[in-house]
């Protein structure tokens, strides 16, 4: 792995997700860390960045884990972006081992939040001062984490998206969720979510094994259960996908990942109870059977659907420091981490 670090204009930005730092701001603001996962997606990171950095309230550093890809992505991060952190991993990890890295990279410096997205994830200019200020109005104790409203290219909400709202808030739950002007949810998705650090930190990282689909939503929900989670409606962010509509969609092969990762997150007990497992479960079905009906390959389907139960039943995922060891990559602030999430060969 290598990590390309060079000076920014201005503040030094990138201190403050680097071991040991400094909170960027003096002023009692929280250090806001934007971590995006990219993978041979040059020209929409590109876009993504300078959209990040035209924050009306920007972050205070920004980490690209870059997925070893094949195209001219660290390059173009490092002539045009001087002040971003590039990490370069030494093979593809997946949406979900970029997400454990770079948020491992952003708490092993002294983060107060950590801002997640894609590569094809265009926030709007006031994206990340409304999820700040979501969680300063919220009346009770701070919320674990504020999702962003995500849309497609038209403007349409992204079906791919939709954070899960939560079954049978209280009362208060709601009240509390109103008076942000927010609305209360259950899990969200990495296409713009601002996580707390401290949280995150006592709960673990996203689990690296799951290498793509519904590591987001394991994540989230462990990290939510027992604390508050918001929508924010005032955030936007457009998510460039190729086309408009959910990951039921003709998934293919990748399939396999939908439901050995779905069967491993109803099998754990951090990120759901039993009464939700149950839910959940039941919700899970009615989506394969619509996968099904939907699909073109329903051959195909059914081996992965196969390959999948038997993964999910039969094994459990690695934890995220053995998966980066594995490839020879110890991982930030695991007390496994030598070099300090600095470069390694």
């Amino acid at each position: 792995m290598r990590e390309a670090e060079a000076s920014p204009r201005g503040e030094d930005t990138a201190a403050a997700a680097a071991p040991g730092a400094s909170p960027a701001d003096g002023h009692g603001r929280p250090v806001v860390t934007a971590v995006v996962v990219t993978y041979n997606r040059c020209r929409l990171l590109n876009e993504s960045l300078l959209a990040i950095h035209g924050q009306g309230r920007p972050p205070d550093a920004v980490i690209v884990v870059d997925n070893a890809s094949a195209d001219d992505t660290a390059a173009t991060v490092r002539a045009s972006f001087p002040a971003v952190r590039l990490v370069e991993l030494p093979c593809n990890t997946g949406g979900a081992g970029g997400f454990a890295y770079g948020m491992a990279l952003a708490l092993a410096g002294q983060t107060d939040l950590v801002w997640l997205m894609d590569d094809d994830t265009i926030p709007q200019p006031q994206a990340l001062a409304a999820l700040l200020d979501a969680r300063n109005r919220y009346p009770r104790r701070r919320p674990a984490l504020v999702a962003s409203r995500v849309v497609w290219t038209d403007g349409r909400p992204h079906p791919m998206n939709t954070p899960r709202t939560k079954p049978f808030p209280t009362k208060a739950e709601r009240a509390a969720a109103a008076a942000a002007d927010c609305l209360p949810i259950r899990s969200a998705s990495f296409v713009s979510v601002l996580v707390d650090a401290t949280t995150s930190r006592q709960r673990g990282l996203p689990l690296a094994d799951y290498f793509l689909w519904n590591d987001d939503f394991e994540f989230t929900a462990r990290i939510l259960r027992g604390n508050s989670g918001l929508l924010c409606p005032a955030s936007v962010v457009v998510h460039k996908t190729p086309t408009f509509g959910s990951t039921d969609t003709d998934p293919g092969q990748r399939f396999f990942y939908e439901v050995r990762n779905k069967i491993w997150t109803l099998r754990s007990r951090a990120p759901l109870a039993v009464h939700e497992r149950v839910l959940y479960g039941g919700s899970t079905l009615r989506r394969w059977a619509r996968t099904f009906a939907r699909s073109t390959d329903r051959r195909g389907l059914a081996t992965s659907l196969a390959r999948g139960l038997t993964a999910g039943v039969r094994t459990r995922p690695r934890p995220t420091e053995d998966v980066f060891e594995s490839i020879g990559l110890p991982l930030p602030g695991s007390g496994r981490d030598s070099a300090g999430g600095e470069s390694v060969s």
